[in-house]
């Protein structure tokens, strides 16, 4: 099958620029076949996207990106195929929607301590009805002039290490595994690139079912790595965009970062195989 697979993408519903029939349109621009929409804990909107997908002749895979722990860092789970009526994932979800808000606060505070003028209602601005997260603070930054792009809020203010970072309450990979496993998904490990390799073997050992080897923080030595990898543990292989729009500035990687649609099938196969 000749098709253009692109398995990682956000929406207005966490940090992504477009809504979820915005998006979908422009993947179908952009030549994508099958898109896959991966908010940050939450789900809320695949109804809409699923729906226009079948309606333009766009495959949308039910996606979800989580942020869990492992040997004191953050790192993400692509989550594919979940049931996104799961009553234990729909509680995970209102729990970190919950949570994210509450270090959304403690973030514009230590600004504010900083001398920086910015609310908390700049920041609920530019989240609207999304899961609340660090690129919403970023966001809040640019359009009160306090910084000129993006990526200027992390490298000065907000980044892992910045003086208005504030720790994000995290699952356990194990807890993170189980909520995908029951909720009948598969797990993969995000962007790889981002973290050590011990940190990536830690959590084949834990049981994900693969690991998005396509992503535009990858090069080309990197993919080649990854695919061996991915091989010698015998595990899927996915990969994506990561396409946010707006201020992130990455409108070019639409269509850009792709898997064929053989992965897609060998993940559908695994799929029946786990329910079999």
């Amino acid at each position: 099958m000749n098709a253009k697979v692109d398995l990682h993408m956000h929406t207005s519903f966490s940090d992504g620029a477009y809504s979820p029939t915005e998006l979908v349109l422009k993947a179908k621009d952009a030549g994508l076949t099958t898109i896959s929409i991966t908010d940050h804990d939450s789900v809320n909107g695949l109804y809409e996207a699923i729906t226009v997908g079948k309606d333009i002749g766009v495959e949308v895979i039910p996606g979800l990106e989580i942020s869990t722990d492992i040997e004191d860092k953050e790192v993400h789970l692509l989550a594919y195929h979940v049931d996104i009526e799961n009553e234990e994932l729909r509680k995970y979800l209102a729990f970190f929607r919950d949570e994210r808000f509450h270090r959304a606060k403690r973030m514009v505070q230590k600004l504010r301590n900083l001398g920086l003028s910015i609310t908390l209602d700049d920041v609920l601005a530019q989240a609207s009805n999304s899961a609340i997260g660090r690129p919403h603070v970023a966001y809040a930054l640019v359009d009160l002039g306090i910084i000129s792009n993006y990526y200027e809020a992390f490298d000065k203010f907000i980044g892992d290490n910045g003086p208005a970072y504030e720790r994000k309450i995290h699952v356990s990979v194990q807890s993170a595994l189980k909520l995908i496993n029951d909720s009948s998904g598969l797990s993969i490990i995000a962007h790889p690139g981002y973290m050590k390799e011990s940190i990536l073997i830690n959590l084949i050992k834990a049981g994900v079912d693969g690991i998005e080897v396509i992503h535009p923080s990858h090069n080309e030595n990197q993919i080649r790595f990854y695919k061996g990898i991915v091989n010698q543990y015998c595990l899927l292989e996915t990969g994506g965009s990561d396409f946010h729009g707006g201020k992130k500035a990455d409108e070019d990687n639409l269509g850009k970062y792709y898997i064929s649609y053989n992965y897609l099938e060998a993940m559908k196969n695994m799929l029946q195989k786990n329910t079999a």
